[in-house]
């Protein structure tokens, strides 16, 4: 089967499953795997095709539909001018808060700005008018695509809908043959979920509870952004469920929360025995691919969204998206919980043992014994990118800190002066822990005059020469342009910024040291040098470590 056919027979399918009865089609060439489609949805009873010559007598058709039956519609044009001509009717959908699920055909990235026929530019075309507008993407014969769609078509009909009706735009580039080639075969499975839309959103209304069903093997997941933390955790504890709390979602603490999640995950044997029957996601998570590995195979993975307009899904395996969730009590067997802390228990065990035979500083002990060291009440702000990701996986359960980190877009920039924001208005002690590189990008953030509030923060900064995230990845195997276009090495002396602007400075010269070089008010810095190609030597061996303690357990 080619791209084309694949995309638009799962299109159709998938807004069929969403519940949609009425579809309105201007016919054209870019279309035509669409139009097709929905031909054969019509010839076999799925829905009822309405054609029209005209896309803007169309989209009024359309728009007629939906105001009356308060059901979402979906209007189908080809590329150019044919999308061009939905914009009035989209801004009275717009205005009006009438449903409508506009898909529009395009030319693929190559022909665009070209000169091409038929070719214009239909990336966010409606602006302002519509709820959410998304370019789908030239579809690819490759495992993924299918869970894409679905997502996204039933992400498109629940933003339709909630919170406040209107129009949504898809964009749709195709790339030819446009139409079915004889080849029914592809990578994997096009079917969609046999119970109906791929994510069910549960819109915010009155009462509009999601019921979680009672079950002890459940899983609680807590990530960046996550709200009503408290209120959760304590109902997953009811439930007899395990907590996986990445650092800065502020839930790891209590008998519940685990350490180790991101190494028992790594583990298949593990993963095989514990699957849980539903996984609950506060805020969103994306430190760990393990983590994320499991919500992809949860058999109901179940997303809460305060505000329906945003959720987060990064793997496309949310089933329900509501606003407010219950936990149901479990009472009866602890065996799922007992399995998962006796198993975590064992990777922490390991994991401190390989930490803890290196007397020199490491970037996960650092990250580790920091935590542990900060006095109640603390705020700890971390770099998006490596010292997250070592809390994270060395982290232990403890109450009392506050952990933030900018990972709604986790980039490098600005660091420094949002740590230093966010210390002059936290009541108690601040603590910040950057990459050097991090550190550096924001230099600027430590220019403070004279009369400005110095906040009372001690910035911890690892100085590894350069970005030491990428030692973990597979481009550390390139090593011909690894140094230069990835380590990004520099030569900058830490202290000599420190004294360029009136900053306390020491070196942090070994792991034990850390207590008291964190000691002291105002605003101070404290380097601790690393070496990349140790720290990924070192998280090697947490990680065989770990793993090892826990297939011991299972053993």
């Amino acid at each position: 089967m080619n791209p084309a056919t694949a995309l638009a027979s799962v299109l159709v399918d998938e807004l069929q499953r969403c519940g949609m009865t009425d579809v309105v089609l201007a016919p054209g060439s870019r279309s035509a795997p669409l139009a097709l489609a929905l031909h054969a949805a019509e010839e076999s009873g799925g829905l009822r095709l309405h054609v029209r010559i005209d896309e803007r007598s169309a989209s009024f058709l359309g728009l007629g539909m939906a105001k009356r039956s308060g059901r979402p519609v979906a209007l189908v044009c080809t590329s150019g001018t044919a999308a061009a001509n939905f914009h009035p009717a989209v801004v009275e959908a717009h205005e009006s808060g009438v449903p409508l699920i506009v898909i529009t055909a395009d030319r693929p990235p190559e022909l665009r700005a070209t000169g091409a026929n038929q070719t214009i530019d239909q990336v966010k075309l409606y602006g302002t008018a519509v709820r959410w507008s998304a370019e789908i993407g030239v579809p690819e014969n490759r495992p993924g695509m299918v869970a894409y769609w679905r997502s996204l078509v039933s992400r498109a009909w629940g933003l339709a809908q909630a919170p406040v009706p209107g129009p949504v735009h898809l964009n749709a580039a195709f790339r030819e043959p446009l139409i079915p080639d004889g080849d029914e075969t592809w990578c994997e499975p096009l079917d969609g979920d046999a119970t109906g839309a791929w994510t069910k959103v549960r819109a915010a209304t009155p009462g509009s509870v999601l019921h979680v069903p009672p079950t002890r093997r459940g899983v609680l997941v807590v990530g960046d952004g996550a709200v009503n933390v408290k209120r959760y955790v304590a109902a997953a504890s009811m439930a007899g469920w395990p907590v996986l709390a990445e650092p800065n979602g502020n839930a790891r603490y209590g008998d519940h929360a685990l350490s180790s999640h991101h190494f028992l995950l790594g583990v298949p044997e593990f993963v095989e025995r514990h699957r849980p029957e539903v996984v609950v996601t506060l805020g969103k998570p994306g430190l760990s691919r393990p983590l994320l590995s499991l919500l992809r195979r949860a058999e109901e993975h179940i997303v809460l969204a305060p505000d329906l307009a945003h959720w987060p899904d990064p793997v496309r395996s949310a089933t329900q998206v509501a606003p407010e969730v219950e936990i149901p009590v479990v009472s009866g067997d602890d065996t799922w919980l007992k399995s998962w802390r006796s198993a975590d228990r064992a990777a922490a065990a390991a994991v401190d043992a390989v930490l803890d035979a290196v007397p020199e500083v490491s970037e996960p002990r650092l990250a580790r014994d920091m935590v542990a060291a900060l006095p109640g009440g603390s705020l700890l702000f971390t770099a998006a990118s490596m010292p997250i990701r070592d809390l994270d996986q060395v982290m232990r359960p403890r109450r009392g800190i506050r952990i933030m980190a900018n990972r709604g877009a986790s980039g490098i920039d600005g660091l420094v002066s949002t740590a230093m924001g966010a210390a002059l208005v936290h009541s108690g002690r601040s603590y910040a822990l950057l990459g050097d590189l991090a550190f550096l990008h924001d230099q600027n953030g430590l220019i403070l005059g004279p009369r400005e509030r110095r906040p009372d923060l001690a910035m911890v900064v690892v100085n590894n020469q350069g970005g030491g995230i990428f030692s973990l990845l597979p481009q550390a195997a390139l090593r011909g342009p690894f140094e230069r276009v990835f380590g990004t090495p520099h030569q900058v002396d830490l202290e000599a910024v420190a004294a360029a602007h009136g900053v306390p400075y020491r070196r942090l010269a070994a792991a034990a040291d850390l207590p008291k070089a964190l000691a002291g008010e105002g605003l101070r810095i404290i380097e601790a040098r690393t070496d990349r190609e140790a720290n990924a030597a070192l998280h090697a061996d947490l990680r065989h470590a770990a793993h090892a303690a826990v297939r011991d357990i299972l053993a």
